[in-house]
């Protein structure tokens, strides 16, 4: 159970870390992005600030070009640290104002996934123990890796302190990341640098931005409404890098009493971490959404392949019990066989009726041809099952290759649209085995009538085919008169079985034997099958997921 804001963001990486292993090469881009954004963004920034809170608190500034970021991280830090100006050294990274030891405990925690050659230190002097600032990249920067590293430096801060001036606040790519910042529920401040030195008019300037963020559910420091602290034109040091302390006073006040009380640091990044976790709810749902229809697709794509794979084994199943698929030369061979007049006296005589000249009765047996009604029968059974596993395979990839994702599945893996190359290879020996099986069968039942039987011509190999002949050609009371080769050989084969071992022996051991049969094929059609499940991800285990991910939204307490 989930009892802890740290066990919480164990708990959603552990999720993270699912999704993103489910996912198919093949999905749509945007759920491949939301998957590694969720697993990126807890694994970089949430699991590390929980794992840590006694780590340095991360105050970022952010703002627009020209706002006054710069002017103000030279204000906080008393000494003139970052460049100021369109053209300052340092528009391309980020100014980090940290003490040495703390700088290197958030180059292993929160700042770890930005590269460090886009982050430059500030001279220590003026750091604060246990407090880290940093001056973030513009954030309407036309380079699109200041962009990105001053969005990786929101998700890292545990403050923010967000730099606009009186002409740029409703400017529409920084407003997108304030609501970025309120939907990440990350404690701010906002400066409104640039204000006119009309009283009235600077009343008009903040009205309006308390309206254009009315509909944003932004927090400050201490969850009451957002501070917003209004500087002057003009209201800079004489060497025009920081600001009149008086200016920045409400700022200043606040950053020196983080750096001051350490209670107060850790109750900030506390709520931060509260604010993060809350913050993907929005992610965390979308996720759901996309595991939920991927489950839905994996569903209806093993659906098809379930009902194609099902409807033919079934024709499978009708045409082996039927014996069609055997060939009129195979059936032949054993037809000849067992009409031959020795054969045909001893089943019609019955053995009861010729106990005493058994002997004699076995004189001048024909020998069956055992191995070639073996071998072709079993050829001839793999030949049909590699035909219906081949129609499956098409109506499979006929009916996937309408969607998007499995159509380019089957494009890298022609052999989808048709049977497993090594099905063959794969069946043949375990129909040998069958057939073992049903001569070990052959000799159970027998073992009563050995002197009979199993000691004469007739012999155990000969009864194993007749055994398994009959499986492809019971007749069960059918002449052969009406169907032709298949019962007409059906029907002989079906007498001497019962002279050799009784009716209900006899349908017992074809019975047994098909059963078997079946259940191998069943077997090896539902591996042929698994090529294509195995492609989709078990729609049950996306659904259990889903479910998680939702939970996961669930507040708990710290």
């Amino acid at each position: 159970m989930v009892t802890s804001l740290a066990q919480r963001a164990e708990h959603i990486a552990s999720l993270a870390d699912r999704r993103a292993a489910l996912v198919r090469e093949d999905e749509a881009a945007v759920s491949k992005d939301r998957a590694r954004q969720l697993r990126d963004h807890v694994r970089a920034y949430v699991v590390p600030r929980a794992q840590a809170l006694e780590s340095p608190l991360l105050v970022v500034l952010l703002g627009p070009t020209g706002a006054g970021k710069s002017t103000l991280m030279n204000t906080l830090a008393r000494a003139t640290v970052s460049r100021t100006g369109v053209l300052r050294p340092t528009t391309r990274e980020a100014v980090l104002l940290a003490t040495d030891a703390d700088a290197a405990t958030l180059r292993r925690g929160a700042l770890a996934g930005i590269d460090a050659g886009r982050i430059v230190r500030a001279p220590a002097a003026t750091a604060s123990a246990g407090l880290a600032i940093v001056d973030a990249p513009d954030l309407d920067s036309v380079e699109r890796a200041n962009r990105v590293i001053a969005d990786a430096l929101v998700e890292a801060a545990d403050l923010g302190i967000f730099v606009t001036s009186a002409i740029r606040y409703a400017d529409k790519v920084p407003f997108d990341v304030v609501q970025r910042i309120a939907a990440r529920g990350l404690p701010l401040l906002i400066v409104v640098n640039r204000l006119p030195n009309d009283e009235s008019e600077q009343r008009v300037v903040l009205e309006d931005l308390r309206r254009v963020l009315k509909d944003t559910a932004l927090r400050g420091i201490d969850d009451a409404r957002v501070q917003i602290v209004g500087v002057a034109e003009g209201r800079l040091d004489p060497a025009g890098e920081r600001l009149e302390p008086d200016a920045a006073a409400p700022v200043l006040d606040r950053v020196d009493e983080l750096a001051k009380d350490r209670e107060r640091r850790l109750a900030l990044a506390r709520r931060a971490l509260e604010g993060a976790l809350a913050g993907l709810g929005p992610l965390l749902s979308n996720v759901a959404d996309d595991v939920e229809r991927e489950a839905a697709e994996g569903e209806a794509l093993r659906a098809i392949t379930g009902k194609s794979y099902d409807a033919e084994l079934a024709v499978l199943f009708e045409e082996l019990r039927g014996g069609t698929f055997l060939r009129t030369e195979v059936l032949r061979h054993w037809e000849s066989y067992v009409k031959a007049d020795q054969i045909t006296r001893f089943f019609s005589r019955g053995l009861g009726r010729i106990r005493g000249t058994i002997v004699a009765v076995f004189r001048g047996m024909p020998e069956a041809p055992v191995g070639v009604v073996e071998k072709e029968v079993t050829s001839d059974v793999v030949a049909v099952a590699i035909s219906r596993a081949t129609e499956a395979a098409r109506r499979v990839a006929s009916e996937w290759s309408s969607r998007e994702g499995p159509s380019a599945q089957l494009g890298r893996d022609p052999t989808l649209w048709s049977a497993s190359p090594d099905l063959a290879a794969r069946i043949q020996p375990r129909l040998r085995e069958w057939v073992a099986s049903i001569a070990t069968d052959v000799q159970a039942r027998g073992a009563g009538k050995r002197d009979l039987a199993f000691g004469v011509s007739l012999g155990v190999n000969a009864l194993t085919v007749a055994a398994m002949v009959g499986v492809f050609a019971h007749t069960a009371g059918v002449t052969g008169t009406e169907l032709g080769i298949v019962a007409a050989t059906g029907f002989l084969n079906q007498k001497l079985m019962q002279a050799i071992f009784g009716e209900a022996a006899m349908r017992e051991m074809i019975a047994n034997a098909r059963e078997r049969l079946e259940a191998l094929l069943r077997d090896e059609f539902a591996k042929e099958r698994m090529r294509y499940d195995r492609l989709v991800a078990d729609p049950v285990e996306l659904r259990t997921l889903a479910e998680e991910l939702r939970g996961a939204m669930a507040p708990v307490a710290a």
